[in-house]
This record gives structure tokens, C-alpha cells and sequence, in this order.
């Protein structure tokens, strides 16, 4: 199974960009699937999951501003950025908890694709 992400860029400050990430191989079915980011010097931290049957998570600091979606008949997941602020600059991570043949539960990350916003 892999994740592959893409859509990110450079912004300016109050701008907009929508990540994607679809997940591709062999599985029976993907649980939750979401984003991470980590910026330079800081650790990983979460950005927005969302379950196969739609419940959306977010974290405090991109509630209002950021939307997580998925098409589950393309096993891709989005994340839609809105109003886009300078601390917002950071690799994100997409993540798909999926269950494979064996009904073994794994958790694959996409490869991280940069999103810098300028002030």
C-alpha cells in the first residue's frame, strides 16, 4: 500500500491550497484517514482525521480554517486550507489506518509534501 500526497506550495498569507493524498495496492478497506504536519525544528503534530463514515476531527489550531474531506471510492483523502497563516508553514503528512487481507490493521503514511505561507 501506498499513500501518495501532493498539492502543496508556496501562499501568501489569507490564501488557500487543498492537499491530496490517495492510497493505492491491495486492501480490503481504510479506517480513518488524515493529516499530520511537522515544521522545521518542532515535532509532528496533528492536523485533521476523518472516518470512513465522515466524523471529522481537527485540531484547535486549524478549526474554522481547515476542512478534511475523502472519497472513499478513490481512497483519497483532501485537506482544504483556507485563510492560511505564516505558522501554518510545515510538511504535512497524510495517513490512512488500513485493513488489509489478513483483517491486520496497519497505519501507512504518505511521502509529506511542504506548504510554506509567506506573511
Amino acid at each position: 500500500v501506498q499513500l501518495q500526497a501532493s498539492g502543496g506550495g508556496l501562499v501568501q498569507a489569507g490564501g488557500s491550497l487543498r492537499l491530496s493524498c490517495a492510497a493505492s495496492g491491495t486492501m480490503v478497506s481504510i479506517n480513518d484517514m488524515g493529516w499530520y504536519r511537522q515544521a522545521p525544528g518542532k515535532q509532528r503534530e496533528f492536523v485533521a482525521t476523518i472516518t470512513s463514515g465522515g466524523t471529522t476531527t481537527y485540531a484547535d489550531s486549524v478549526k474554522g480554517r481547515f476542512t478534511v474531506s475523502r472519497d472513499n471510492a478513490k481512497n483519497t483523502v483532501y485537506l482544504q486550507m483556507n485563510k492560511l497563516k505564516p505558522e501554518d508553514t510545515a510538511v504535512y503528512y497524510c495517513y490512512g489506518d488500513v485493513r488489509g487481507g489478513s483483517s491486520a490493521r496497519i497505519i501507512y503514511w504518505g511521502q509529506g509534501t511542504l506548504v510554506t505561507v509567506s506573511s
